[in-house]
Protein backbone atom coordinates (compact mmCIF):
# COMPACT_ATOMS: atom_id res chain seq x y z
CA UNK A 1 0.00 0.00 0.00
CA UNK A 2 2.81 2.37 0.78
CA UNK A 3 4.37 1.57 -2.60
CA UNK A 4 1.27 3.15 -4.19
CA UNK A 5 1.64 6.28 -2.06
CA UNK A 6 -1.33 5.53 0.21
CA UNK A 7 -1.42 5.80 3.99
CA UNK A 8 -3.29 3.10 5.93
CA UNK A 9 -6.50 4.08 7.70
CA UNK A 10 -6.73 0.93 9.82
CA UNK A 11 -4.61 0.48 12.95
CA UNK A 12 -2.25 -2.49 13.02
CA UNK A 13 -2.97 -5.46 15.27
CA UNK A 14 -1.46 -5.15 18.75
CA UNK A 15 0.53 -8.35 18.30
CA UNK A 16 2.31 -7.15 15.16
CA UNK A 17 6.08 -6.91 15.50
CA UNK A 18 6.59 -3.97 13.16
CA UNK A 19 3.41 -1.84 13.40
CA UNK A 20 2.71 0.72 10.71
CA UNK A 21 1.70 4.31 11.25
CA UNK A 22 -1.84 5.31 10.40
CA UNK A 23 -3.90 8.47 10.36
CA UNK A 24 -6.15 8.49 13.44
CA UNK A 25 -8.54 11.11 12.00
CA UNK A 26 -9.11 9.06 8.85
CA UNK A 27 -9.69 5.95 10.95
CA UNK A 28 -12.25 7.79 13.09
CA UNK A 29 -14.05 9.15 10.02
CA UNK A 30 -14.04 5.71 8.37
CA UNK A 31 -15.63 4.23 11.46
CA UNK A 32 -18.40 6.85 11.41
CA UNK A 33 -19.21 6.07 7.79
CA UNK A 34 -19.27 2.31 8.43
CA UNK A 35 -21.69 2.84 11.32
CA UNK A 36 -23.90 4.99 9.06
CA UNK A 37 -24.11 2.19 6.49
CA UNK A 38 -24.95 -0.29 9.25
CA UNK A 39 -27.85 1.91 10.38
CA UNK A 40 -29.05 2.30 6.80
CA UNK A 41 -29.06 -1.47 6.32
CA UNK A 42 -31.47 -1.72 9.25
CA UNK A 43 -34.13 -0.08 7.09
CA UNK A 44 -35.74 -2.91 5.14
CA UNK A 45 -36.74 -0.99 1.96
CA UNK A 46 -33.15 0.18 1.54
CA UNK A 47 -31.59 -3.19 2.31
CA UNK A 48 -33.76 -5.19 -0.08
CA UNK A 49 -34.25 -2.47 -2.71
CA UNK A 50 -37.92 -3.02 -3.56
CA UNK A 51 -38.12 0.13 -5.68
CA UNK A 52 -37.68 0.15 -9.40
CA UNK A 53 -36.91 3.87 -9.76
CA UNK A 54 -33.70 5.44 -8.53
CA UNK A 55 -35.50 8.57 -7.35
CA UNK A 56 -37.76 6.59 -5.01
CA UNK A 57 -34.78 4.63 -3.67
CA UNK A 58 -32.93 7.89 -3.02
CA UNK A 59 -35.99 9.31 -1.26
CA UNK A 60 -36.03 6.25 1.04
CA UNK A 61 -32.37 6.89 1.86
CA UNK A 62 -33.18 10.52 2.69
CA UNK A 63 -36.12 9.41 4.80
CA UNK A 64 -33.98 6.89 6.71
CA UNK A 65 -31.27 9.51 7.36
CA UNK A 66 -33.82 12.04 8.61
CA UNK A 67 -35.40 9.39 10.82
CA UNK A 68 -31.98 8.48 12.20
CA UNK A 69 -31.18 12.11 13.04
CA UNK A 70 -34.53 12.68 14.74
CA UNK A 71 -34.37 9.45 16.69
Amino acid sequence: MRDLGLTPAVPPPKTRRDPWTYDRQTCKRRNEIERLFRRLKGCRPICSRFDKLDTIFLSFIHFALIYDVLR
